[in-house]
């Protein structure tokens, strides 16, 4: 028996048999290429968000399904009972192009998260040093483990399954002060995204970052860099802490990695290797053969197709013409991100759970983030001109519902803010005044 284009079947099976811990669109998709998704009635949707990050050659990729293709027909799983050629290469290739000396290898991002936290509290415990606590940020995401939902800086996600694993502190994302107060004898380790995802594409300030770093040395913590999300390309570099010159002691991966494939790993160096030893920790179905061929197929495209360098271009493509969308129209509060990983804000006029519907019905996605933000994490191959029928699709949809901004609203936004004003008052007024000229002459 197949449901796999009965689209009314699929609903039905799935209310019926599934755990409801989804609310999925009216959709399904059987097939992919490119960029692109094909659902049941062979329907075509420009794939903005990814599957949140983790398609990150797109669909179809001829390097990744021929390794995968060949991998399931020799051997999809060993045990680690033994070594795994695909596991061990993998290793080399990650440690070869980060910080890192040694990885570990799970099936997600939430257990490359785990493995992190125990790593972690296993130095110092080997040390016999009594340093346990992780400090993360408000409004960060981690996973959805009874261990990194406590690590994560959001009450929602911890809330129905109280009491709370014990041993994690939150304080505000951005605020050095915060943090430094929030340091204790106890603390063990500083869990960071660089962009924190899920609350809505936040990245971090990069003066912040480095003086983090050098809280941790001057304090003997652990640096961790939750890049899950960020990691394999999508900031615009191999990995997302190299936009910021700061180096982790450890770092976790998903995702992108496997291309599709499920696969994690937590990255790290000699040294805090030594909080694991055998028996520790470990995973079943963690390194297999299948997942690591995957992840083998996805490094190399990288470094050999010229994947980096389109994200570099497309993202810088999206940001130019976003910045334009937003002078233009009153609704777009923010666009921020880092390479093809993006959130555009929206006012109250605009949700975006109904923008994100309105895209679908014209035959692109994008997820939805809290009540305003959408946000976007398209395939690494994706081209300009697609990124381009996002823009164009965004742009109607906007006129259609809130018209062009105001001369009026094109002049505010061209005055400098208290801040500009405060550092450089005669520069800046000198600025506005000829701002405000140029506009008023553009506008009679």
């Amino acid at each position: 028996m197949s449901i796999e284009n009965d689209l009314e079947l699929i609903e039905d099976y799935d209310k019926e048999y599934c755990l409801q811990v989804f609310a999925p669109l009216p959709v399904a998709f059987t097939k992919g290429k490119g960029a692109y998704l094909y659902d049941t009635q062979n329907a075509r949707y420009l794939d903005m968000i990814g599957g949140i990050a983790v398609n990150s050659l797109g669909y179809g990729n001829p390097r990744l399904t021929s390794a995968v293709t060949k991998q399931a027909k020799d051997l999809i799983h060993a045990c680690n009972y033994y070594y795994i050629p695909q596991r061990s290469e993998l290793a080399y290739r990650l440690c070869r192009v980060s910080f890192a000396d040694k990885v570990f290898f799970c099936n997600s991002g939430a257990e490359a998260n785990e493995a992190a936290i125990k790593l972690a509290r296993g130095y110092y415990y080997y040390r016999d040093i009594n340093k346990y606590e992780i400090i993360t940020a408000n409004m960060s995401f981690h996973g959805r483990t009874m261990g990194t939902i406590a690590a994560t800086g959001q009450d929602k996600f911890s809330r129905p399954f109280e009491p709370n694993v014990p041993g994690f502190v939150h304080v505000p994302f951005n605020d050095i002060d915060a943090m430094i107060q929030a340091v204790n004898p106890h603390t063990a380790a500083i869990m960071l995204e660089l962009v924190q995802g899920e609350s809505g594409v936040h990245p971090a300030d990069k003066d912040y970052i480095i003086e983090i770093k050098k809280l941790c040395v001057e304090k003997d913590i652990l640096l961790i860099f939750d890049e899950v999300q960020t990691g394999i390309g999508r900031t615009g570099k191999m990995f997302c802490y190299q936009n910021y010159g700061v180096v982790p002691d450890i770092m976790t991966l998903a995702k992108g990695l496997g291309g599709g494939v499920p696969i994690g790993a937590m990255l790290t160096t000699d040294k805090v290797a030594t909080g694991l030893r055998p028996g520790d920790h470990g995973s079943t179905f963690g390194g297999n053969p299948l997942a690591c061929a995957a992840g083998n197929a996805v490094m190399e495209a990288i470094e050999e197709d010229g994947i980096i360098d389109n994200v570099q271009e497309v993202s810088a493509e999206l940001f130019e013409k976003l910045g334009k969308l937003r002078s233009k129209y009153n609704c777009i509060r923010s666009v921020r991100g880092q390479g093809l990983l993006i959130g555009i804000e929206f006012d109250d006029t605009i949700t975006a759970a109904g923008m994100r519907e309105q895209l679908f019905s014209m035959g692109i996605l994008v997820s939805a983030i809290g009540k305003s933000t959408i946000r976007l994490a398209p395939p690494l191959i994706i081209t300009k001109a697609q990124a381009g029928m996002f823009i164009k699709a965004l742009d109607k949809i906007l006129k259609n519902v809130t018209g062009p901004k105001s001369v009026l609203n094109k002049i505010k936004d061209s005055l400098p803010s208290k801040k500009q004003i405060k550092e450089s008052t005669e520069s800046i007024n000198n600025a506005k005044v000829d701002k405000l000229d140029d506009l008023l002459d553009d506008d009679n």
